[in-house]
């Protein structure tokens, strides 16, 4: 059932007690959290594969680490995502160094993410890569419509972004205006290269929100192939849904469902 919102989030949560029914976790220590935090990063990984958003080498996801907030996590460079193991990331900073890891990393991808990480020191963790309707969509440079609840989740919470518009971002500065575009937003749509999304939450809100966009985009090339035009969902319903749908804690929810399978079908994402 769908409550009302406290503050900025919307609870889901079952109408009797003693249901089994999903708790955010509670760490004992900063090496158990980091530990979490890297195998939902390699479960992400293994859900990317699954919804075919392998490229090959290209796409990034990143986290936080939890006790040293200037290093983050991420995928090794030419590992497929359908093969990533928690033991294979790597722990990287910002100046791009390896400080722990055997993999080299991306460059393009730890120009974004680094800069997206140190712009905005709430983000936890962000994702991207380059997927067929996600970059589809983003050729058109428009923002996504209200033209179903799913794609309210990102009713004014996404943006567009124009600067370096299909330019390979293996420049230092190509990462800042993405960056700066995540500090109200928790998606961009860059154009003529594709998605991004971010979660001041969890890798889980990170990893749904961002199969949740590629579907939205797919929702919406279908409906520019239309012959009739869809019918607009009103502002104040499109900002509701977006309250009660798209907030952080509905995406790690989400993820829950999505991990539960990954996690019984792939176990070996965990060595």
């Amino acid at each position: 059932m769908l409550m009302e919102a406290t503050k900025n989030k919307s609870v889901y949560q079952p109408r009797q007690e003693g249901l089994i029914f999903p708790k955010e976790p509670v760490f004992a220590s900063k090496a158990d959290e980091r530990q979490h935090r890297k195998e939902r990063l390699a479960a992400a990984c293994r859900l990317f594969a699954l919804h075919g958003f392998s490229f090959g080498f290209g796409g990034h996801l990143t986290v936080r680490d939890p006790e040293f907030p200037e290093l983050f996590w991420t995928n090794p460079v030419c590992v497929p995502f359908s093969m990533v193991k928690a033991s294979m990331l790597v722990q990287v900073d910002h100046g791009g160094k390896v400080i722990q890891g055997d993999y080299a990393i991306n460059h393009a991808g730890y120009i974004l993410h680094s800069a997206i990480h140190e712009e905005n020191p709430d983000i936890v963790a962000s994702c991207h890569a380059h997927t067929v309707h996600g970059g589809a969509w983003a050729s058109m440079g428009r923002a996504l419509d209200p033209i179903t609840q799913d794609a309210c989740m990102f009713y004014g919470d996404h943006a567009v972004l124009t600067d370096g518009a299909g330019k390979v971002p293996v420049s230092e500065e190509s990462g800042n205006p993405v960056a700066k575009a995540f500090a109200r937003n928790k998606a961009v749509i860059h154009q003529n290269h594709g998605l991004l999304t971010a979660s001041r939450h969890s890798i889980d809100d990170a990893c749904w929100h961002f199969i949740a966009l590629d579907h939205v985009c797919r929702m919406q090339l279908l409906t520019e192939a239309a012959p009739i035009r869809p019918k607009f969902i009103s502002p104040e319903n499109a900002e509701y849904s977006r309250k009660h749908l798209g907030n952080e804690f509905i995406g790690w929810l989400h993820f829950q469902t999505l991990f539960a399978e990954v996690s019984h079908t792939q176990p070996d994402l965990f060595d």
